[in-house]
């Protein structure tokens, strides 16, 4: 019983995704439409009638009070969280108690993030989302919710089964060796020749990572390229895992088939097998990995098969690897951050279970640095003007008004008078003018508001027409050509052929419990993460039908895992509330969690207060809402001209250890896990 909701004011849903049982449970209250064509719409219509009054009184609520509910109970025990982002409202429901109230608002926040990865600035104007979200077209709604409620899909799945996604921070292989190899290879090989290469139509590859399921094997940025966020990092690789998803049973080879895979310890080693000759006698060298086939059925009935072909339309058709995907990725570069700058995204995959992802800037991306500047010297002004500040205190600070004006012009020019959208721009940037700048004019008072908002709207229509409806278009697309991409495919695939059975073994096993247990005795699990880089480093909690975990995978091993993801659930509440360092005793097990800083050479800094965050606050991680990028920014200030990173390390001991040998083993262990020697992240 999951649902969740994006609405409208005026409770138009512009989203929607809900469980199997969820829809039933709608069906049977306001029954389902049976003419033809009419069921997809129908249930929209039951949605819409089902959360209507709740988005009224919502919205009633913040107009007359300035304040709402962010969430309740009801009698039947359905959980429901609210969050109202500008003008859209957020809404998740859980009714069979497998979710609480936490994990509900960090579904909100991370379909916040997908949006915003998937639209860029335009999520910022209320209006312009409603019309990507709900495009006139059904079909074409159809497929974008399909999409969407795919992308919400695949992160529970890898959130209740992947221990990256339960933290947050990103999982590498650990075989320095290998990852080296690839790192020199995206850097002298493939990136250098397809930035060099003329059939890459202006863009330029700025990143470049091997994933193998969750894991990352090899990441390359380009010199001139700024660094990528482990936020939108984790955003896609959950885009690449919904297009090519992990199965696991039958993408990975028997462990007993490829031994000593941990290269923890000094006697791990593995040779690779010699490449299998090609056979010229089969024609599967030009195919490429995808999803499984479908079995195909044949029915006589024709009604039944005119069913079946209308159904079929509604369908999303499997991923083209040479359409790129249009995203938009947070860039920091010497004058400031630039969130939401728009890339190309190619999902090459080589293997199943292993993808080559390249991310290209692409020619115009200037247009959407520019935006940015104007859209957010206006967002300042009219802040300030909310605020009770006029004349010339209104425009003080960096980038004024004053200072964007001859730049705003420039830009508009620069435009065309032929765009639509640009003649919407120049007509209400002339009406500000009018009615800032001139004398007779109210100038820089709360009677222009109005007219910033109307200005921050055709900014962000202007970005609109240039990354997301030009990819509608049917001009020729700026793109790597896909005789280039699969040039680019071919040579990867050369570099790892030997190493394929190798790497999906690995990425299953990557670190194992039983090079810890020598000097860990008692020390059953742990998970350390450096939330300064986004990376973190745990022993394998992997159970399938054919791999198992060294606890097996039977009722312990699930019993360990289920007390894992409780684990950090429950540090999540405590670091809420200020508490750096949680220990306790359940049953026959103690669990341990801390949290604390250090400087770049090591020492640690006193850990000082942490702030509180009450409880209707973002969810604390790095995905949806980077909670660790503030807090370094708070402790930093008390650590003026120091590099301060921040860390944290979970432990699960036998109870019959003593609490001063865990504690030791602790200390211990955090150290001897950032050992360049044993472990490269650093």
């Amino acid at each position: 019983m999951k649902c969740l909701l994006i609405a409208s004011e005026s409770a138009e849903v512009l989203f929607h995704w809900t469980d199997p049982e969820f829809q039933q449970n709608v069906q049977k209250q306001y029954g389902a439409s049976q003419e033809d064509g009419q069921g997809l719409p129908a249930f929209e219509d039951s949605i819409s009638t089902l959360f209507a009054p709740i988005i009224i009184s919502c919205i009633t609520m913040v107009d007359r009070l300035r304040d709402s509910y962010t969430s309740f109970t009801t009698e039947n025990h359905h959980i429901y969280v609210l969050h109202q982002f500008d003008e859209c409202l957020y809404i998740a429901v859980n009714g069979d108690g497998e979710e609480g109230e936490c994990d509900l608002r960090r579904k909100i926040y991370v379909v916040k993030k997908m949006t915003e990865v998937l639209f860029g600035m335009v999520t910022l104007s209320s209006n312009l989302l409603r019309k990507e979200l709900r495009p006139q077209d059904t079909e074409q709604r159809a497929r974008l919710w399909k999409h969407l409620q795919s992308l919400l899909q695949t992160y529970g799945h890898l959130r209740e089964n992947d221990q990256s996604f339960l933290v947050e921070a990103v999982e590498r292989l650990i075989h320095p060796t290998l990852c080296e190899q690839c790192i020199e290879f995206l850097e002298r090989r493939l990136v250098q020749q397809l930035n060099s290469s003329g059939e890459r139509a202006g863009e330029e590859v700025m990143h470049a990572f091997i994933l193998v399921h969750t894991k990352l094997l090899a990441f390359y940025s380009s010199r001139n390229a700024s660094s990528l966020s482990t936020s939108d990092l984790l955003v896609l690789i959950i885009m690449a895992q919904n297009m090519y998803p992990s199965n696991t049973d039958s993408d990975d080879p028997n462990p007993e088939d490829v031994e000593s895979t941990s290269g923890s310890g000094p006697e791990s080693f593995y040779t690779p097998e010699p490449s299998p000759p090609p056979d010229r006698g089969s024609s599967s060298s030009g195919e490429k990995p995808g999803r499984g086939s479908t079995p195909v059925f044949e029915f006589v009935d024709p009604d039944v098969q005119m069913a079946e072909d209308s159904l079929q339309t509604l369908e999303v058709p499997p991923p083209d690897p040479s359409t790129p995907r249009r995203v938009f990725l947070e860039v920091s570069l010497k004058d400031g951050l630039y969130p939401m700058m728009p890339h190309s995204m190619y999902c090459l995959p080589l293997w199943p279970g292993i993808t080559l992802v390249l991310l290209t800037k692409i020619p115009t991306s200037a247009v959407a640095m520019s935006v940015y500047t104007f859209l957010e010297a206006f967002a300042k002004l009219e802040k300030r003007l909310s605020e009770g500040q006029e004349g010339s205190a209104a425009t003080r600070g960096q980038r004024t008004i004053h200072e964007v004006r001859g730049k705003l012009d420039k830009f508009i020019k620069a435009l065309g008078p032929t765009e639509i959208q640009s003649g919407q721009l120049q007509k209400e940037w002339i009406e500000f003018k009018n009615l800032a700048f001139t004398r007779g004019g109210p100038g820089f008072s709360r009677h222009l508001i109005p007219s910033c908002k109307k200005m921050k709207t055709q900014l962000c229509a202007v970005y609109r027409q240039c990354f997301l409806l030009e990819s509608g278009s049917s001009s020729i697309p700026q793109r790597l050509s896909p005789g280039l991409q699969e040039r680019a495919q071919s040579m990867v695939q050369e570099k790892l052929m030997d190493w394929k059975d190798f790497l999906l073994v690995k990425s299953r096993r990557n670190i194992t419990m039983v090079s810890y247990l020598e000097d860990f005795p008692g020390l059953i699990h742990f998970i350390c993460v450096d939330r300064s880089t986004g990376q973190m480093i745990a022993p394998s909690l992997n159970l399938t039908e054919r791999n198992t975990s060294e606890l097996g995978k039977g009722p312990l091993a699930q019993f360990i895992r289920r007390k894992v993801w409780t684990l950090v659930n429950t540090t999540r509440r405590y670091l809420q509330k200020g508490y750096s360092t949680v220990t306790f005793r359940d049953g026959d097990f103690y669990f341990c969690y801390f949290l604390w800083f250090e400087n770049e050479t090591g020492f640690k800094l006193e850990a000082g207060d942490l702030p509180v965050l009450s409880d209707d606050s973002a969810p604390i991680g790095m995905l949806a809402w980077d909670y660790y990028r503030k807090l370094l920014r708070y402790y930093s200030k008390s650590h003026q001209g120091e590099v301060v990173k921040c860390y944290e390390l979970l432990t699960v001991h036998l109870g019959v250890v003593p609490a001063e040998i865990i504690l030791q083993h602790c200390r211990q262990l955090a150290s001897k896990l950032w050992e360049p020697s044993r472990n490269p992240l650093l």
